[in-house]
Formats: C-alpha cells, sequence, structure tokens
C-alpha cells in the first residue's frame, strides 16, 4: 500500500502557461462570487435549513429558497418549488428514469445520450422490466426526429433527450421532438446546455429538465437539480428525513420536500446561486457570443489541416462550444473534403494516426493544454459520429477562455499534425 500523510494537503497552482479546455466536464475556474459564497456559509452560517428554528437555520433556508428563484428566473419555471436540488445531472436522470417508469413500458432515447441514461436504463431492460429504443442520429450529431416519431408506441412512457452532445456539442431541436411526441412525458438532459443556451421550459414544452451546477452555472461539484413540471409524477429516488410532518411515518407529499431526503449539499447551493446569479449578471447572450467567436476561431484555424477530423456542426449556431478531433491516417482518393457527413475532414496527411490518448498526453506534457481525450461515457454518440471505440480529443471552451489560448491551441493541433516525431 502507499502510505498516506495525514496533515499533507495536496497544493495546486495553475501557471499562466497551462491552458484549461475541459469545461465540459467541468467548469473552470469559478467567478469569486462562487468561492465567497461558500466560505461565508461555512464560516457564518453553517446551519441546516429547514430543520431548525434559530436564525442560522432561517438564514441557510433563505439562501436554498434564493438558489431556487435564481434557477426558476434563469429556466422560466413558474414554480420554484418544483425545483429539486440533487448532486449531478446524473442524480437528476435516474431520479426521473427510476421514478417514473414502471414495468412493461417503453422508453426512447437517442444515439447522442451520456451513460447517465444508457446505463439505468439498460439495467432495467436486463430485468425484462421495460423496452429500450434508440433513435439514431446522423454523423453530424442530429436527432432524426421522423425517425424517432416511428418509434412511439402505446406503451412509450418516457423520451429522453440529451439537449447538447457532450462528445461534439451538437444542440439537438427540442421543439420538433415536443411537437412529434405529443403529450409523451420529455426528460431533457441539459447536463451541457444550462448556463450556455437559453432554455424556457414553457415554451419548450419540458416535463422533466436534469441539470448539473458544476458546468454552465458555474457552481461547486456536487450540486444539481430536477424540474418537475406541474401534473407530472416521479416515485422519490429516496425517503427519510425532511425537517417538516416529523410526526408522520410516510414521504410528505409537500414539494420540494417529497424529494429532497437528508440534508443537502447547503455549502454546495450557496455556491451555486452565485454561479447562477453571474449567468444572469453577465447575461447569457453575452456568455454565448464569447463562446461562439472562440469555437469559430478554433474551427477555422484547424478545418484545412491535413490529417485532422473534426467532429458535429463546426457551426457556433448549431452547437455549444465543444470541438472534438481526432489524428488520423490518409483517406482514401475522393474523400479530400469530407467523411460520412461529419464536420470536416481535411486533406490527408502522409502518416499513421495518433491515438486520442496519446494526443491528449502531448498537449498536456509538451503545452499544457487539459483536454479529455476517449469515449467520454457515450459510446452511442460515438459510434453515431463513427469515432468509436477510441474516442476522440474533446476541447470544451468556456467564458473564461481567451482567443490567445485559443490561437495557441490552434498552433498545438497544427505541430501534432504535422510532425512525425510523435509516431512510433
Amino acid at each position: 500500500m502507499v502510505p498516506i500523510t495525514i496533515g499533507t494537503p495536496y497544493k495546486f497552482t495553475m501557471t499562466k502557461k497551462q491552458i484549461y479546455m475541459d469545461n465540459a466536464a467541468t467548469s473552470f475556474p469559478k467567478p469569486p462570487g462562487v468561492v465567497e459564497a461558500m466560505v461565508r456559509f461555512m464560516s457564518e452560517v453553517g446551519a441546516n435549513p429547514d430543520r431548525s428554528h434559530h436564525v442560522r437555520s432561517a438564514e441557510a433556508s433563505s439562501i436554498a429558497a434564493n438558489a431556487r428563484n435564481l434557477l426558476a428566473r434563469l429556466f422560466n419555471m413558474p414554480d420554484p418549488l418544483r425545483i429539486i436540488f440533487t448532486l449531478n445531472a446524473t442524480e437528476s436522470l435516474n431520479t426521473v428514469i427510476f421514478g417514473v417508469v414502471k414495468d412493461g413500458d417503453h422508453v426512447i432515447m437517442t444515439q447522442m445520450e451520456h451513460n447517465s441514461v444508457i446505463r439505468p436504463l439498460r439495467y432495467l431492460e436486463s430485468k425484462g422490466a421495460i423496452e429500450v429504443s434508440v433513435a439514431p442520429c446522423d454523423r453530424m450529431g442530429f436527432l432524426d426526429v421522423g425517425a424517432l416519431k416511428k418509434l412511439i408506441k402505446k406503451e412509450t412512457a418516457l423520451i429522453v433527450l440529451n439537449h447538447a452532445s457532450n462528445v461534439c456539442g451538437t444542440i439537438q431541436d427540442v421543439m420538433a421532438v415536443r411537437q412529434a411526441t405529443d403529450d409523451i412525458p420529455l426528460l431533457l438532459d441539459a447536463a451541457q446546455t444550462a448556463g450556455a443556451v437559453p432554455i424556457d421550459v414553457m415554451a419548450m414544452g419540458i416535463d422533466f429538465l436534469a441539470f448539473t451546477g458544476h458546468k454552465g452555472l458555474y457552481g461547486p461539484q456536487g450540486t444539481g437539480g430536477l424540474y418537475i413540471r406541474e401534473g407530472r409524477q416521479v416515485r422519490p429516488l429516496k425517503r427519510g428525513g425532511t425537517g417538516t410532518f416529523s410526526e408522520q411515518e410516510h414521504q410528505p407529499a409537500l414539494f420540494p420536500d417529497y424529494m429532497e431526503s437528508g440534508t443537502r449539499n447547503n455549502v454546495g447551493i450557496a455556491g451555486l446561486a452565485e454561479g447562477v446569479k453571474f449567468v444572469l449578471d453577465t447575461g447569457m447572450d453575452r456568455i454565448r457570443e464569447h463562446e461562439a467567436r472562440l469555437l469559430e476561431t478554433f474551427v477555422d484555424g484547424v478545418i484545412d489541416l491535413p490529417g485532422v477530423t473534426l467532429y458535429g456542426p463546426l457551426k457556433p449556431v448549431k452547437q455549444v462550444s465543444i470541438l472534438s478531433m481526432t489524428f488520423d491516417q490518409a483517406l482514401p482518393d475522393g474523400m479530400h473534403q469530407s467523411f460520412g457527413g461529419c464536420g470536416n475532414r481535411a486533406i490527408p496527411a502522409t502518416f499513421e494516426s495518433i491515438h486520442p490518448a496519446e494526443a491528449g498526453s502531448i498537449l498536456e506534457q509538451e503545452f499544457e493544454i487539459f483536454v479529455r481525450v476517449g469515449l467520454h461515457c457515450a459510446p452511442l454518440a460515438h459510434r453515431a459520429l463513427g469515432s468509436f471505440p477510441d474516442g476522440t480529443v474533446r476541447f470544451s471552451l468556456g467564458y473564461f477562455n481567451t482567443l490567445e489560448e485559443v490561437q495557441i491551441a490552434v498552433s498545438a493541433v497544427r505541430k501534432i499534425a504535422e510532425k512525425k516525431d510523435y509516431l512510433d
């Protein structure tokens, strides 16, 4: 065993040279107000909300209520009490899947779904409880809405839609899906779009909105939420203490208590509130415009690069600020401009492929650029895009990235693609 030294914390200092481009995994850095709110909660509040009658508990309750109100404003939710705090989008998605679906039901998901959707559905399917259908997506990640509509059965109890792919950034047309599926409950996975793309749950007809706090909402890890539309029923994922109706031996029916048992990540919720406030104060249009400019600059810098394949629409208006690529071997004649409909495949190089994992290591070790490589917990998406089983190198840009950093990343990609030194 490796000995553990108690009392020696790990220290990490991000130098000016290091460039963080892994915002699809978790946004970094966080706005100063997020950190300040969490420190204040731990040093000045500290109490459990909705449990006691003293002033600190009341202050903690006020902080949680403020977070709900800010989220309701951001997503145009009519009732903040229909927002349930969770640890992340994964917990939100599991809450709906296990709380809505019952034996004999049919569920439709898309090829762009994350394993947070795929795995719970496949688990229920393996138990013989439900039937699962997968709606196809094209080589740019767009859902075939017509094909999805044909999959609907009388037993269809839920449709799960990834708002934007965490692999290639493709944004799906939620309104088109809503119109094609009538009143079948729609669960929208907004892990990549909450805070980055406008979401109006009323106008878009969203029944369940699952979101995380640590990405586009700039909150800390371990925060997230679930919106449940009035009239939709969900069985709680867990039951227990709520601080209300303590004399009852059954879960109270009151929202949000019905879905929230046990002590929440209240210090995280304090930080989440400030993250959402940052988005509202900054303006989503401004955030979107900046990230779109970063993405456009990146695409323009590498789109004609020999030996590099880019995935997704490659148009900021149709995707979030994610750019996935692979460093590929030469293409057959006649395929120098595009391949299978995926974004763009540039002029072929004269050398063999560089594996995504190797490219990621080069980016970190030689250029100090932090990205994510592999399948990104979305194997069906990579199958649709044609990048399975090795996956891609994913650059995910955020509001705190700069054009200068993008230019450095472009230069790094070009050096990797042009040099043979990295090949065995």
